[in-house]
């Protein structure tokens, strides 16, 4: 087998396939996310705290020098580092609901299987003597029968006595 064929059989398994098409959609929702953060979020809340933009918040531990232009100040930027914050959080929020929600179909697909009753007792009785008056090989009871529907066990004859001498 070649190591290109090797390769096609491995892009093609469903697997890789999968994590491809989550990677791409996690980069177009990472886009929505930064703008529902820049754009919806934070100009509230910069509102709240009198008009500060978070995104431009920074400690500037050296100050640039005019005389050289080429050298950008030296800042901790945690205006930024909030921003990043709270898409995160949005984004982890959102995967749990994503999971959550799949749990709760997985639950009910798998309560769904186990709802399927077997026949009763009374409908494996039934089942068993149609059977048997087909002729077919009895099929597998899924249940024992009730105490109310199983058969009586056949009456025991007594045992002949012997005679005194």
């Amino acid at each position: 087998m070649s190591i290109f064929s090797e390769f096609r059989e491995f892009i093609a398994r469903g697997n890789v396939i999968d994590l491809a098409v989550g990677v791409i959609i996690g980069a177009a929702f990472n886009s929505i996310v930064k703008s529902l953060v820049e754009q919806v979020i934070m100009p509230p809340v910069g509102l709240l705290t009198g008009g500060v933009d978070f995104s431009h918040k920074e400690w500037i531990l050296k100050v640039d020098n005019p005389a050289t232009p080429a050298i950008d100040p030296v800042a901790i930027q945690y205006g930024a580092f909030i921003n990043t914050v709270i898409q995160f959080l949005i984004v982890a929020w959102a995967v749990f609901l994503l999971v959550k929600l799949v749990n709760v179909i997985r639950r009910a697909d798998a309560a769904s299987a186990e709802e399927t009753p077997g026949p009763t007792p009374t409908e494996a009785l039934l089942i068993e003597i149609r059977d048997e008056l087909r002729g077919i090989a009895p099929a597998p009871t899924v249940a024992a029968p009730s105490p109310a529907v199983a058969a009586k066990p056949a009456a025991r004859k007594p045992a002949p006595r012997k005679p005194k001498a």
